[in-house]
């Protein structure tokens, strides 16, 4: 039996991990609410069964293998059994019908979440060869399966150049560039993207997420990548957060993922798919 001491150590270390799971619970389901309920069933099934995690060398390991354990047995929602599915929904669920088993979870896992190999074979219940595998299949089927407009709003002239260069680098098209609140407004409204990646502080101190949300007020719902150092700000529950998030500093690769997996959740119906 775990002594009181240790389940404090445990519970410490599971809400320090919190914010990096709905991080990937939200991408793999496009959405906050439903990302967060696999999030919470996730800690309801270790609260009443701690040994779930024990085993691990890493509580972080531990936390994502027993979510991928709900995951995998609940199954993704699909087309043909959710009855009251928004086109929107059922768009999306058609486009990830057509990739390999687990391919997304794979990539989501590695290459946003940062797990090494040896990890994600854990988590994911495979050997580490088919992890690699995984990994590699899904960008060869991510990469160039879907793509559409993207309007980028970032102050920093060079980041703001190096997201443009990786995304066209991905077959997407950028509208266009903005530095501030006002600026996106204009900007989104003029061009429609299907796809909107947002910084969180801007040039005149305004913020991304104010910009963001004026344009899903005039554009519609269509999926959002925020960027910023503060991950654990913005993946609380509390609140209207993100779905998709990227850490600063970030790899090309994590970019790459996040638009990969943001991109299905597009709304709009001219957005490419390659089959």
């Amino acid at each position: 039996m775990a002594s009181t001491e240790d389940s404090q150590d445990l519970s410490t270390e599971l809400v320090s991990e919190l914010p990096f799971l709905r991080r990937y619970a939200r991408a793999l389901t496009g959405a906050q609410d439903s990302g967060d309920r696999y999030a919470m069933a996730t800690l309801e099934t270790i609260v009443t069964d701690p040994t779930t995690v024990a085993e691990d060398a890493s509580t972080k390991v531990g936390l994502f293998r027993v979510f991928h354990g709900i995951w995998s047995s609940s199954g993704a929602p699909t087309a043909e059994d959710t009855d009251d599915s928004s086109p929107l929904e059922l768009r999306a669920q058609w486009r990830l019908s057509q990739l390999t088993a687990n391919t997304r979870e794979a990539l989501l896992l590695h290459s946003v979440e940062g797990f090494s190999f040896e990890a994600l074979a854990r988590i994911m219940n495979v050997e580490q060869s088919e992890a690699e595998e995984l990994v590699g299949r899904a960008r060869a089927e991510m990469g160039d399966m879907v793509t559409g407009d993207i309007l980028i709003i970032e102050d920093e002239g060079i980041i703001a150049m190096d997201l443009k260069s990786i995304v066209s680098d991905m077959g997407h098209k950028v509208t266009d560039i903005a530095r501030t609140r006002d600026d996106a407004i204009a900007k989104g409204k003029a061009k429609v993207p299907d796809l909107i990646l947002a910084d969180i502080q801007l040039a005149d101190k305004s913020s991304g997420i104010d910009a963001v949300n004026a344009l899903l007020k005039e554009l519609g719902d269509r999926p959002v990548i925020f960027i910023t150092a503060f991950p654990e700000r913005l993946l609380t529950g509390e609140r209207p957060e993100p779905a998709f998030l990227i850490t600063k500093p970030y790899s090309e690769d994590q970019v790459r993922a996040a638009v990969s997996q943001a991109m299905f959740f597009a709304s709009s119906e001219h957005i490419e798919i390659a089959v």
